[in-house]
């Protein structure tokens, strides 16, 4: 650019010349303000992201912060399943309302929108992230204290518009024990490096069954690396979550607000 001073630390442009980085954020809703977001990825699916996302809402929520939900799991969402949350949403003037959960999570996902929550969505990447960033800019959020983005596995299209176009101050990262998910953890904790964003700490999923009737436990898939990993990242705080068939059961009835999981109280009291 001609008008180039290539002083870029006093430059508003949103330019990708020289050492300026282009500005990728997403407006947040007019009419909304959000004082914290934080994100929940995984390197891979089906270790209990979306539970620990609500887990993590509903912790705050009992600590008397407004809390909403965005759900950017696009293709896989599980959300509203979570909190009871069914049917269509309304829109004014405002923007679009999100539904409201007991505890007054306000929760936005594409399962709110579509006729039948059953039917796969079909969407090629720049689509799925062009739904998430219409998430943040056309729902009135009204005043958060903290929002969280379920963020679909991996680190690929969706996770990376995640972190340009919202201004996300940190990331729970959520695996398993099994040593192949510590390398895919590693991949995770790395993006997030990348991205100049924060980990504020690992969540083993699935790290234990405690015997109900002695108490000890047992590691079903294999021991933990949890530990090690989050000192390898000079990560301060890692919580192990127990296999407990009760977490399902209340997930599965839409009564994740009655859940008790005292283990991701450490992360919870970052927030």
């Amino acid at each position: 650019m001609s008008e180039c001073s290539h002083d870029c630390s006093n430059c508003s442009s949103k330019c990708s010349d020289g050492k300026g980085k282009p500005d990728f954020r997403a407006p947040l809703n007019a009419h909304s303000t959000v004082k914290k977001v934080i994100a929940v990825a995984s390197g891979k699916g089906g270790v209990g992201k979306s539970f620990v996302t609500s887990m993590l809402a509903v912790l705050a929520a009992r600590k008397g912060l407004k809390v909403g939900i965005l759900d950017a799991d696009i293709t896989g969402p599980s959300i509203p399943k979570a909190f009871n949350l069914s049917g269509g949403t309304y829109q004014n003037e405002q923007g679009i309302l999100p539904p409201v959960s007991n505890l007054g999570v306000k929760v936005m996902s594409l399962n709110l929108l579509v006729e039948n929550p059953g039917d796969p969505v079909v969407w090629r990447g720049p689509v799925i992230a062009g739904a998430v960033k219409q998430f943040w800019s056309d729902v009135y959020w009204g005043d958060l204290d903290v929002m969280f983005v379920d963020m679909p596995p991996g680190t690929g299209d969706v996770p990376l518009t995640v972190f340009q176009s919202l201004p996300v101050d940190g990331v729970v990262i959520v695996s398993s024990p099994q040593e192949l998910v510590g390398l895919i953890v590693e991949k995770s904790v790395k993006m997030v490096e990348m991205m100049e964003k924060k980990v504020l700490g690992l969540v083993e999923n699935m790290s234990y069954f405690a015997c109900p009737d002695c108490g000890k436990r047992h590691s079903i898939f294999g021991e933990s690396h949890v530990e090690e990993i989050a000192k390898r990242h000079n990560i301060a705080t890692a919580c192990r979550l127990p296999i407990d068939p009760e977490f399902a059961k209340k997930v599965d009835a839409g009564a994740v607000e009655f859940v008790e999981c005292p283990a991701l109280q450490p992360l919870a009291d970052l927030i």
